[in-house]
Order: C-alpha cells, then structure tokens, then sequence
C-alpha cells in the first residue's frame, strides 16, 4: 500500500536542473511529433488527469508541459466546484461531456476524483455512497479503457511547506494575486485530512497506475510529466494513415 508520507516531494540527489530543462525542450520537440500521428492515426484517446493540493502546480504542469501541443488536438477542462445545475445530477454527468473521442488529447485539471475527495473530507457523504463512487470511477476507467481511450493520472506531490511558500506568493506577488482563494488556506488546515483521502484514492483507484510527481521543484516536476506522457505516446508506436 502507498504512502504519500513516505514518497518524497523533492527531486532525487542525482536529478539536475539544467539538464532537466535541457530535457524538456526536447520532450517538446518530440511531443509535437507524436500528438501529429496520434491525431492523424486517430486509433486512440487519451485522457490525462491531473491531481493534487491546492497550489501543487496543475496550471503550470500545463502551460509548460503541453503548450508545445497543436491545439486542435488538445483540450483543456478545468473542474471547479459544481454549479447548482450539476448538483442537480448524478456526480458524473458534468464530465461525460469532456472524454476525448480518438484522436484528441483531453486534459483534466481536477476530475471526478474531486467528488472522491470533497465528500471524504467534509463527511457530507455516507460510507456507503463513497464507496459506490470508488466503484464506479473504477468501472468508469476500465469502461475508457476498452473502448480506446487511455488514461495518464498524475498526482503533483507537494510538500505542506512548499504549499505554504507558494499561498505566500499568491498574496504578494501581483502577477499571481489572482489566483488567491482564501479556500487555499481553509484546505492548508485540513493538510492531513486531504493527504489521507489522496492516499485512499491513489491505493482504491490504482487499477490505472497513479504516476506520484515530486512536484516542490516546478522544473523537476515539468520534466517527468513530459518524460512520462512522451513514452506513454511512443509505446503506441503510431503511424499516419495511408492516402
């Protein structure tokens, strides 16, 4: 069983700065490449989900990670709390509309894991109706699965002091200011019941691996999703369709 406790949010020693940016440059060239034939091949969808506290760096993961990606290819949903019409629904119904069809790149900032995670944490839900939702995410993803639509979760490790630094930053630093939300510190305070509904989550749902990113360090965490998601797409061994 994983431990979030036990992995570390930090680079390992040997991990080298330069040359990680040095590597994710090349990893935009070659992702380029291969979003070209997977869009053109058109065998396959991928859906990639991105997890993780409040300021582990989804946005940035994105920005610095996928923009090199042609955008009729790629897609980006961010999911924030439900609207009043969502609530009105069964907790999958806003997603549905956002899986990829064969070809496209869906990104997932935040997914239907949050309606794991809020309601574990808040205790607004029953025993009994989270653990239907573990089982239904579980066959959600085996259901993607089969029909040709993979899936990459990466959960962005921080570190509880890392978090602190970076909800200082948003205070001060004014091209960040936007992004504050005093829910970021509410959640800082509830550190330990998150990490515990993250370490449910990642053990109950790991039928589909969770990739755990040391994220305290941007440009280690931006090099190994790029290294993850380039041989994930290479695996596939693509190529463009006959004229």
């Amino acid at each position: 069983m994983k431990s979030l406790a036990q992995i570390q949010t930090t680079p390992p020693a040997q991990a080298d700065k330069t040359a990680c940016k040095q590597g994710l440059e090349a990893f935009h060239q070659q992702l380029y490449k291969l979003q070209n034939v997977f869009y053109a091949n058109g065998s396959y969808g991928l859906l990639i989900i991105l997890q993780g506290m409040d300021t582990s760096g989804k946005d940035g993961t994105i920005r610095h990670v996928m923009s090199c990606m042609n955008p009729m290819g790629l897609l980006v949903k961010s999911f924030k709390k439900p609207t009043e019409e969502e609530l009105k629904h069964d907790f999958l119904w806003r997603i549905y509309p956002y899986f990829p069809r064969t070809g496209m790149i869906q990104v997932f900032n935040r997914s239907y894991y949050e309606d794991l995670i809020v309601p574990m944490v808040l205790g607004s839900l029953s025993e009994e109706r989270i653990n239907h939702r573990f089982r239904l995410i579980n066959t959600l993803e085996e259901h993607l699965m089969q029909n040709n639509i993979h899936i990459l979760k990466f959960f962005l490790h921080i570190s509880r002091e890392e978090q602190t630094v970076r909800i200082k930053e948003r205070l001060t630093i004014p091209r960040k200011r936007w992004k504050y939300d005093q829910a970021d510190e509410q959640a800082a305070n509830q550190w330990a019941d998150y990490q515990s509904a993250y370490n449910e989550i990642i053990n109950r749902c790991d039928a589909l691996p969770w990739h755990i990113i040391p994220a305290d360090k941007r440009w280690y965490r931006n090099y190994k999703v790029a290294e993850i998601l380039t041989q994930h797409l290479e695996q596939l061994d693509l190529q463009y369709p006959d004229t």
